[in-house]
Protein backbone atom coordinates (compact mmCIF):
# COMPACT_ATOMS: atom_id res chain seq x y z
CA UNK A 1 0.00 0.00 0.00
CA UNK A 2 0.66 3.49 -0.24
CA UNK A 3 2.94 5.30 1.83
CA UNK A 4 3.11 8.62 3.57
CA UNK A 5 0.80 10.18 0.88
CA UNK A 6 1.25 13.54 2.88
CA UNK A 7 5.36 13.65 2.16
CA UNK A 8 4.58 13.60 -1.53
CA UNK A 9 5.45 16.65 -3.91
CA UNK A 10 2.49 18.59 -4.77
CA UNK A 11 0.35 16.58 -2.35
CA UNK A 12 -1.23 19.09 -0.70
CA UNK A 13 -2.07 20.48 -4.03
CA UNK A 14 -4.36 17.15 -4.66
CA UNK A 15 -7.61 17.82 -2.97
CA UNK A 16 -10.34 14.99 -2.36
CA UNK A 17 -13.34 15.45 -4.13
CA UNK A 18 -16.85 15.91 -1.70
CA UNK A 19 -20.38 15.89 -1.70
CA UNK A 20 -21.42 16.01 2.00
CA UNK A 21 -24.76 15.07 1.33
CA UNK A 22 -24.66 12.49 -1.60
CA UNK A 23 -21.89 11.09 0.44
CA UNK A 24 -24.52 10.65 3.72
CA UNK A 25 -27.20 8.98 1.50
CA UNK A 26 -24.84 6.69 -0.87
CA UNK A 27 -22.81 4.84 1.20
CA UNK A 28 -20.57 3.31 -1.84
CA UNK A 29 -19.29 7.64 -2.50
CA UNK A 30 -17.08 7.75 -0.08
CA UNK A 31 -15.18 4.36 -1.14
CA UNK A 32 -15.15 5.78 -4.95
CA UNK A 33 -14.31 9.64 -3.63
CA UNK A 34 -11.58 8.15 -1.41
CA UNK A 35 -9.66 5.74 -4.41
CA UNK A 36 -9.95 8.48 -6.81
CA UNK A 37 -8.45 10.95 -3.93
CA UNK A 38 -5.48 8.12 -3.44
CA UNK A 39 -5.25 7.51 -7.31
CA UNK A 40 -4.68 11.52 -8.08
CA UNK A 41 -1.86 11.52 -5.43
CA UNK A 42 -0.01 8.54 -6.96
CA UNK A 43 -0.66 10.30 -10.90
CA UNK A 44 0.88 13.69 -9.11
CA UNK A 45 3.99 11.47 -7.83
CA UNK A 46 4.26 9.33 -10.59
CA UNK A 47 4.58 12.71 -13.16
CA UNK A 48 7.05 14.01 -10.72
CA UNK A 49 9.05 10.98 -11.09
CA UNK A 50 9.06 11.63 -14.80
CA UNK A 51 9.59 15.21 -14.42
CA UNK A 52 13.02 14.73 -12.31
CA UNK A 53 13.74 12.81 -15.24
CA UNK A 54 13.40 16.09 -17.81
CA UNK A 55 10.65 14.59 -19.16
CA UNK A 56 7.86 17.29 -19.91
CA UNK A 57 3.67 16.20 -19.69
CA UNK A 58 2.52 16.37 -23.01
CA UNK A 59 -1.07 16.44 -21.50
CA UNK A 60 -3.07 19.59 -20.82
CA UNK A 61 -6.52 21.18 -20.52
CA UNK A 62 -8.28 20.78 -23.73
CA UNK A 63 -6.81 17.44 -25.00
CA UNK A 64 -9.33 14.63 -25.83
CA UNK A 65 -7.15 12.37 -28.10
CA UNK A 66 -7.15 9.25 -25.31
CA UNK A 67 -10.84 9.92 -25.36
CA UNK A 68 -11.24 9.60 -29.12
CA UNK A 69 -9.04 7.31 -30.09
CA UNK A 70 -8.63 4.11 -27.15
CA UNK A 71 -11.57 1.66 -28.04
CA UNK A 72 -10.76 -0.11 -24.49
CA UNK A 73 -11.26 2.15 -21.42
CA UNK A 74 -11.48 -0.45 -18.46
CA UNK A 75 -14.41 0.53 -16.06
CA UNK A 76 -15.84 -1.25 -12.63
CA UNK A 77 -18.76 -1.77 -11.27
CA UNK A 78 -18.32 1.11 -8.68
CA UNK A 79 -17.04 3.37 -11.25
CA UNK A 80 -19.93 3.10 -13.60
CA UNK A 81 -22.51 3.35 -10.42
CA UNK A 82 -20.15 6.80 -10.25
CA UNK A 83 -20.65 8.19 -13.65
CA UNK A 84 -24.35 7.39 -13.40
CA UNK A 85 -24.67 9.37 -10.13
CA UNK A 86 -22.94 12.04 -11.38
CA UNK A 87 -24.57 12.51 -15.26
CA UNK A 88 -28.22 12.24 -13.14
CA UNK A 89 -28.31 14.32 -10.34
CA UNK A 90 -24.66 16.20 -10.58
CA UNK A 91 -23.79 17.56 -14.13
CA UNK A 92 -25.56 20.93 -14.78
CA UNK A 93 -26.98 22.07 -17.73
CA UNK A 94 -26.73 22.25 -21.02
CA UNK A 95 -23.77 19.96 -20.42
CA UNK A 96 -26.33 17.48 -19.07
CA UNK A 97 -29.10 17.87 -21.93
CA UNK A 98 -25.96 17.88 -24.28
CA UNK A 99 -24.69 14.33 -23.00
CA UNK A 100 -28.31 12.57 -23.07
CA UNK A 101 -28.49 13.39 -26.88
CA UNK A 102 -25.33 11.74 -27.28
CA UNK A 103 -25.81 8.64 -25.31
CA UNK A 104 -29.23 8.14 -27.10
CA UNK A 105 -27.17 7.53 -30.43
CA UNK A 106 -24.28 6.29 -28.77
CA UNK A 107 -23.12 2.57 -30.55
CA UNK A 108 -20.97 0.64 -28.82
CA UNK A 109 -17.32 1.20 -30.34
CA UNK A 110 -17.47 4.64 -30.43
CA UNK A 111 -15.51 7.21 -29.05
CA UNK A 112 -15.80 7.59 -25.21
CA UNK A 113 -19.60 8.11 -25.08
CA UNK A 114 -18.70 11.08 -21.90
CA UNK A 115 -17.02 12.78 -24.96
CA UNK A 116 -19.26 15.97 -25.18
CA UNK A 117 -17.61 18.88 -27.69
CA UNK A 118 -14.25 17.64 -26.77
CA UNK A 119 -15.11 17.86 -22.95
CA UNK A 120 -15.30 15.31 -20.56
CA UNK A 121 -18.64 15.79 -19.04
CA UNK A 122 -17.74 13.28 -16.54
CA UNK A 123 -14.30 14.70 -15.62
CA UNK A 124 -14.33 14.59 -12.03
CA UNK A 125 -15.83 11.09 -12.08
CA UNK A 126 -13.53 9.75 -14.57
CA UNK A 127 -12.35 6.57 -14.28
CA UNK A 128 -9.22 5.45 -12.78
CA UNK A 129 -8.17 4.24 -16.00
CA UNK A 130 -8.61 7.91 -17.49
CA UNK A 131 -6.71 9.43 -14.60
CA UNK A 132 -3.87 6.96 -14.59
CA UNK A 133 -3.28 7.69 -18.85
CA UNK A 134 -0.93 10.53 -19.35
CA UNK A 135 1.87 11.07 -21.50
CA UNK A 136 4.90 12.76 -22.33
CA UNK A 137 7.42 14.59 -24.60
CA UNK A 138 4.99 15.85 -27.54
CA UNK A 139 1.20 15.82 -27.56
CA UNK A 140 -0.88 12.37 -29.25
CA UNK A 141 -0.36 13.20 -33.01
CA UNK A 142 -4.67 13.35 -34.53
CA UNK A 143 -5.77 9.79 -34.16
CA UNK A 144 -2.37 9.01 -31.92
CA UNK A 145 -2.94 5.90 -29.15
CA UNK A 146 0.18 6.50 -27.86
CA UNK A 147 0.46 3.16 -26.25
CA UNK A 148 0.96 1.45 -29.01
CA UNK A 149 3.06 4.22 -31.13
CA UNK A 150 5.56 5.61 -28.27
CA UNK A 151 5.46 3.64 -25.28
CA UNK A 152 8.11 4.48 -23.60
CA UNK A 153 5.99 8.52 -23.17
CA UNK A 154 3.27 7.20 -21.35
CA UNK A 155 3.25 7.03 -17.67
CA UNK A 156 3.72 4.27 -15.80
CA UNK A 157 1.25 4.58 -12.68
CA UNK A 158 3.00 4.04 -9.00
CA UNK A 159 1.41 0.22 -8.45
CA UNK A 160 1.19 1.18 -4.27
CA UNK A 161 -1.08 4.00 -5.30
CA UNK A 162 -3.44 1.97 -7.57
CA UNK A 163 -3.52 -1.16 -5.02
CA UNK A 164 -4.88 1.21 -2.25
CA UNK A 165 -7.18 3.06 -4.41
CA UNK A 166 -8.31 -0.59 -5.17
CA UNK A 167 -8.33 -1.16 -2.00
CA UNK A 168 -10.54 1.44 -0.49
CA UNK A 169 -13.01 0.29 -3.73
CA UNK A 170 -13.83 -3.57 -2.62
CA UNK A 171 -15.89 -2.93 0.72
CA UNK A 172 -18.93 -1.86 -2.17
CA UNK A 173 -17.88 -5.66 -3.56
CA UNK A 174 -19.12 -6.83 0.12
CA UNK A 175 -15.34 -7.30 0.63
CA UNK A 176 -14.77 -5.88 3.88
CA UNK A 177 -12.09 -7.77 6.05
CA UNK A 178 -8.82 -5.99 5.13
CA UNK A 179 -6.99 -9.21 4.61
CA UNK A 180 -9.35 -10.44 1.93
CA UNK A 181 -8.68 -7.29 0.09
CA UNK A 182 -5.24 -7.98 -0.10
CA UNK A 183 -5.47 -11.13 -1.07
CA UNK A 184 -7.72 -10.37 -3.65
CA UNK A 185 -5.20 -7.06 -4.82
CA UNK A 186 -2.43 -9.01 -4.47
CA UNK A 187 -3.71 -11.48 -7.06
CA UNK A 188 -5.42 -8.82 -9.57
CA UNK A 189 -8.94 -10.50 -8.69
CA UNK A 190 -10.36 -7.01 -9.23
CA UNK A 191 -9.67 -6.79 -12.68
CA UNK A 192 -12.43 -9.53 -13.40
CA UNK A 193 -14.98 -7.21 -12.09
CA UNK A 194 -13.85 -4.51 -14.84
CA UNK A 195 -16.10 -3.73 -18.36
CA UNK A 196 -15.27 -2.19 -21.49
CA UNK A 197 -16.69 1.57 -21.12
CA UNK A 198 -17.08 1.77 -24.91
CA UNK A 199 -18.97 -1.88 -25.41
CA UNK A 200 -21.80 -0.92 -23.11
CA UNK A 201 -24.97 0.74 -24.50
CA UNK A 202 -25.56 3.71 -22.16
CA UNK A 203 -29.18 4.37 -23.60
CA UNK A 204 -30.31 2.99 -20.28
CA UNK A 205 -28.40 5.72 -18.80
CA UNK A 206 -30.71 8.40 -19.78
CA UNK A 207 -33.59 6.71 -19.49
CA UNK A 208 -32.51 6.75 -15.48
CA UNK A 209 -31.59 10.67 -15.84
CA UNK A 210 -35.47 10.96 -17.41
CA UNK A 211 -36.88 9.08 -14.08
CA UNK A 212 -34.65 11.08 -11.84
CA UNK A 213 -36.11 14.45 -13.37
CA UNK A 214 -39.56 13.58 -13.59
CA UNK A 215 -39.47 12.74 -9.39
CA UNK A 216 -38.18 16.00 -8.92
CA UNK A 217 -41.65 17.75 -10.48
Amino acid sequence: MAKKRTDLPLANHIKRLTFPVSEANHSWLPMLLDAFYIADQGVAAAIHREETKGKKLACSMGCASCCITHRSIPVYPIELVGISWYATEVMPNPLREKLAKKLLSYQPGDPCAFLVETICSIHPMRPLACRHFNVFSTPCAEGEDAFYTRRKDVMVPMQDYMDEAFFHMLPFYGITKAGDRRKIIKKRLQHDAAKELQSLKWAELVRTMTVHDQTKK
